[in-house]
């Protein structure tokens, strides 16, 4: 499977900036691994594996020491599901100080609570990173042993009955004493959308020949139809915020490797008459993230779902990238407004963030998307010089994309 793009001069111009730097930036070159072990994979893309190649194959290395990971490994004391259900509780609730026993929380917005079950959301988090390293691995070196390790990896995650996580998170960000679990719970899973292009750099390699795409399909299938018909996901889809964009992403990308098509067009119908004209001011910023304690590192999230978004539904006959209403409003202009601010956070004209501030921004993929789509290589220059691998736990929990090489178009082998 080769993901579709609308791109094609604007992105040879914008990734020779890229490639230009990764001539300069390559520590590997001259090595026996310096080159791509697979010529179809040369050209555009090869000059982003090329500015990534050492960051990948040290990742994927990691990966292949991973064991296999699965949410049953650790039982949550409150979860009112059963050992293969997820469950998490809400970021910013605490115990009330003024009740013997806590309850029932009360929240402090933008202030995460350290003692809260996490452990699930760790699960699902080091499962994305292992698998997209583990792919990116791959197409950097052509060597199977890598999707050997994802399948096997994907296949305790998603496939074992005895230890997949089954396909609803109807106990996601439970809140102790108030709630079991509520549909703002769903963005816990965002992190599984680096799943699907993973799988599809490696498909056609023996270990995924064997069925197991089939059945991560399922999965991936039933998943999108509990989001779309249970009261959680109906909830989440209706969030003026960026929870509701990114549930519209991990839709778009589970839909679009289950090639289901009219999903994909509600998900576009969305995008247009939705999420632009109700979310996005006239200055290309996100007022609902605005408002928030930490306006920063939400505004850069929301810019990353929706350049996501743009990226992952747009056609030939569709690009969802130069789609601006009639006052000007699209995605050239919410970049706009924020880049700046990525490149000199000190001009920010607000309060700092009230946690995370010092790890913002990260090697942003709303960036990397912007400066390709819209031919603007100061935005790919800003791109390669932010770190690739934040450490901060607040920011690793709101990128979405680690591994951008498997986001890229590549030639059919």
């Amino acid at each position: 499977m080769i993901f579709p793009s609308v791109r094609s001069l604007s992105l040879a111009f914008a990734l020779g900036i890229l490639s230009a730097e990764a001539q300069n930036h390559d520590t590997t070159k001259g090595s026996p691994e310096s080159a791509p072990a697979k010529q179809e994979f040369s050209g555009k893309f090869d000059s982003a594996l090329a500015l990534d190649r050492e960051r990948i194959l040290v990742a994927a290395g990691k990966a292949l020491q991973q064991k296999p990971i699965s949410i049953t490994d650790t039982r949550a004391p409150l979860s009112e599901g059963g050992p293969n259900d997820y469950y998490s509780n809400g970021d910013y609730w605490w115990p009330d100080p003024s009740k013997p026993d806590g309850l029932p929380y009360i929240k402090r917005d933008g202030e995460s609570n350290p003692a809260n079950f996490s452990q699930h959301r760790y699960c699902i988090r080091d499962l994305r990173d292992a698998v997209a390293a583990l792919a990116a691995g791959y197409l950097a070196t052509g060597e199977e042993r890598y999707a050997d390790k994802a399948a096997e990896l994907l296949r305790v995650f998603f496939v074992d009955p005895k230890t997949r996580m089954n396909p609803a998170l109807t106990y996601a960000q439970a809140i102790p004493g108030v709630s079991p679990g509520r549909g703002i719970g769903i963005i816990d899973t965002l992190h599984l959308i680096e799943i699907p292009p993973a799988i599809a750099a490696m498909e056609k390699t023996a270990a995924f020949r064997s069925g197991l795409k089939d059945d991560l399909q399922t999965w991936f299938r039933e998943y999108s139809r509990w989001m779309i018909e249970s009261a959680n996901g109906k909830d989440e889809a209706r969030a003026r915020n960026n929870h509701a964009v990114a549930f519209d992403l991990q839709l778009a990308v589970f839909q679009r490797f289950c090639g289901d098509e009219a999903g994909l067009a509600e998900r576009r119908k969305r995008f247009k008459e939705v999420f632009i004209p109700q979310q996005m001011a006239a200055d290309g910023s996100f007022p609902a993230e605005l408002a928030r304690t930490k306006p920063y590192g939400y505004s850069i999230f929301q810019l990353d779902l929706m350049a996501l978004l743009a990226e992952v539904l747009s056609t030939p006959d569709d690009n969802l990238w130069n789609f601006t209403l009639p006052d000007g409003r699209g995605m050239r202009r919410a970049v706009e407004f924020l880049a700046p601010y990525l490149a000199d956070k000190s001009k920010w004209p607000r309060k700092p963030d009230v946690q995370a501030w010092e790890g913002w921004p990260a090697r942003q993929p709303a960036l990397l998307f912007a400066g390709i789509a819209c031919d603007h290589p100061e935005y790919l220059q800003l791109w390669r010089r932010l770190p690739a691998d934040p450490t901060d736990e607040e920011v690793r929990r709101n990128i979405a994309v680690t591994q951008p090489v498997l986001w890229l178009p590549r030639r059919a082998h």
